[in-house]
């Protein structure tokens, strides 16, 4: 018969909550994560609803009931609605009792709910038992421009929404929190399908309307769709970063309709980040984490390329310009006014057939890889100054550009 311990460690970690598909963990880790390895050495702030809960999860595969216990008692002082938190604190109990049988006791709840705790607990404890650093970029932030002082990205497979600040251009790590996203999956494509975008967005400023207490404390809304979702034929509104309900720390990693959801205390953590309004937004299916040296190659053959078009169009070099479009190119997302390559090759030949002197520059540049694409493919978006005998514009511009036979190409372009 298996002792208290085998039994919690066995059905509350290893079956329930972690079905490891990777290198086992061992005892020593779970003692790092507690900080119980190295001098000075403690991953685990204990002032986070998550990690108390992550500290009193490991206790327990430390046959450390009592202290799980008091782990959970403080989680529940500091997050009085943490419905996982409750669910963990009457198994421990139950145990102490030697009445523990399963995680949740789904006798006393549905299958599903319970099902629902336990891929939440999953992903939280996963997260920090991952083996990636989050000081790793994320594979789509390439290049932030100087007004773009923050950068979210959510991976949607891992239910974490990653936090990064712009230092001189390059993202730096500095938070990562747990989300939900919608109840089935990612890459939305219609109205109604309850699924989360994947793609290139910015994060609006927050809504001012009064919103339903459902929402939580705030709801900052994504652009989508955007314009390459549009070429796509993608349909849908109203995808929102949003809190949760009063009586709710957090959802189930796949709960809402599309949104983006996280607890009100790590959305009030973001509000100062989010008040100015286009904020990059990045959502992701399963995030590839790089070495910052990993993605120079194709980054810096993007900004290249960004800068022969620029000269081309500015020596009114026409055959040289349009070389650098797409043959699938489009001038605009949907709409009459869109030009297809012929007709946005044919306009460029008559305005430049006279060769006016042109001074054009760019500034300002951002430069983001388009997560879930077929091919390779970037969102490029800069300033633009253009001015001729004729003409002196400014305006915010953006690209689509896709990797072609081993060459970068505009397959969009149009106003930001």
């Amino acid at each position: 018969m298996k002792t208290l311990k085998a039994l919690l460690l066995s059905t509350l970690i290893a079956s329930a909550l972690l079905p490891w598909n990777a290198t086992a963990i061992n005892r020593a880790d779970f003692a790092s994560l507690l900080g119980h390895g190295k001098p000075g050495t403690k991953m685990l702030s204990d002032n986070l609803p998550e990690e108390l809960l992550v500290k009193s999860l490991l206790e327990v595969t430390q046959g450390q009931l009592q202290d799980a216990l008091d782990t959970i008692n403080q989680l529940l002082e500091a997050a009085p609605n943490f419905k996982l938190a409750y669910l963990v604190r009457g198994d421990l109990l139950m145990a102490r009792a030697q009445q523990f049988q399963s995680f949740g006791n789904p006798a006393a709840d549905s299958t599903a709910t319970i099902a629902d705790f336990q891929d939440e607990a999953r992903k939280r404890i996963e997260r920090h038992l991952a083996q990636q650093s989050p000081g790793n970029l994320p594979e789509p932030l390439w290049q932030l421009d100087p007004k773009q002082q923050y950068a979210i990205v959510v991976d949607t497979e891992k239910s974490r929404l990653y936090l990064y600040r712009n230092a001189g251009g390059e993202p730096k790590y500095v938070a990562d929190y747990y989300v939900t996203i919608g109840k089935n999956g990612s890459e939305k494509k219609s109205e109604g399908d309850k699924r989360t975008p994947i793609g290139v967005y910015f994060a609006g400023s927050k809504l001012s309307r009064k919103l339903d207490a459902f929402y939580g404390d705030a709801a900052y809304p994504l652009s989508y769709p955007n314009e390459w979702d549009k070429r796509q034929g993608k349909s849908g509104s109203g995808i929102w970063l949003h809190g949760t309900p009063p009586t709710t720390y957090s959802r189930a990693p796949r709960a809402s309709d599309g949104c983006v959801v996280i607890a009100n205390p790590d959305l009030k953590s973001l509000a100062p980040i989010l008040q100015s309004g286009n904020v990059p937004f990045i959502i992701a299916n399963n995030l590839q984490w790089l070495e910052a040296q990993q993605e120079l190659g194709k980054k810096d053959s993007l900004k290249k390329a960004l800068e022969r078009w620029r000269k081309d169009w500015q020596s009114q070099d026409t055959d040289h310009y349009l070389s650098h479009y797409s043959q699938q190119f489009s001038s605009d997302a949907a709409g009459s006014n869109s030009m297809n390559y012929e007709s946005w090759a044919a306009e460029k030949r008559r305005i430049q057939a006279s060769k006016p002197k042109v001074d054009i520059s760019l500034s300002n540049i951002s430069m983001f890889s388009y997560p879930g694409s077929s091919a390779p493919m970037a969102v490029v978006t800069f300033d633009q100054s253009y001015k001729s005998p004729y003409l002196d514009s400014q305006m915010r511009k953006r690209q689509y550009w896709i990797f072609e036979n081993q060459h970068w190409k505009i397959i969009y372009e149009g106003a930001a």
